[in-house]
């Protein structure tokens, strides 16, 4: 096999999955939905050995699991059997701006900028999956400046792991306090980013982090008081 190939057949793979896992972390397909081999092969017009692949690779990160008799299926999400990976996400959050941080470009800078700027012009429609979506963009960013390649597959791991507890909260979240937490966090790192400091950068990622989790927690607490938002 050329290397010409062997990258095509891995860009491929790739892309596979960051379609699927983007799938999932969005609920476009939600906790309990099988998917069929057969049919993603045949939509992203390749073998179902690719698509197998992807679908281990997706049952290692925890998303999805494979169920004897049944096939695979998505996993659900769990806010306290997830606390301890929150946790661990406050410690490499830090960990993100010392191990070889990668400098910003203006390009960079750039691109956080229109990210505030989308947050502004959404905010006032309340739309939840664009808050998701926003927020998946914005980790792109920060995980993009972490120049530790180990350290960056285990933070992104473990955000796509929790990334749905947001989307799952829904009925119970309140969203414009969400929002504005975003765009101060957005702005902060922004400031830091700006003049160099990215060690401060995850600092102040460790900080929101936290602060979200114990949102979350108040989120969900509501819920199991009042369930029918009485």
């Amino acid at each position: 096999m050329s290397a010409a190939t062997t990258v095509s057949a891995r860009e491929r793979s790739d892309r596979i999955y960051g379609i699927l896992r983007d799938r999932i972390s969005m609920l476009a397909y939600p906790p309990g939905m099988r998917l069929s081999e057969e049919e993603l092969a045949e939509e992203f017009q390749v073998s179902r050995t690719p698509v197998r692949r992807v679908l281990t690779r997706l049952e290692n990160e925890g998303l999805v699991t494979v169920v004897h008799g049944v096939g695979t299926i998505v996993t659900d999400v769990d806010l306290d059997e997830l606390a301890q990976v929150y946790h661990l996400r406050l410690e490499l959050a830090v960990l993100m701006g010392k191990l070889s941080p990668l400098p910003r470009s203006e390009g960079d800078l750039a691109r956080v900028r229109a990210l505030i700027e989308r947050c502004d012009d959404v905010s006032a429609d309340a739309d939840h999956m664009a808050y998701a979506r926003l927020n998946m963009e914005f980790f792109a960013e920060i995980s993009a400046m972490t120049g530790n390649l180990p350290l960056r597959d285990i933070s992104e791991r473990l955000y796509f792991q929790t990334s749905r507890i947001v989307l799952k909260l829904l009925p119970v979240l309140n969203l414009a306090e969400e929002f504005a937490a975003f765009r101060q966090e957005m702005t902060e790192i922004l400031a830091a980013m700006q003049i160099g400091d990215l060690e401060s950068v995850g600092h102040l990622r460790r900080a929101h982090i936290s602060m979200s989790f114990a949102r979350m927690m108040r989120y969900a607490a509501e819920a199991k008081e009042n369930p029918r938002g009485a």
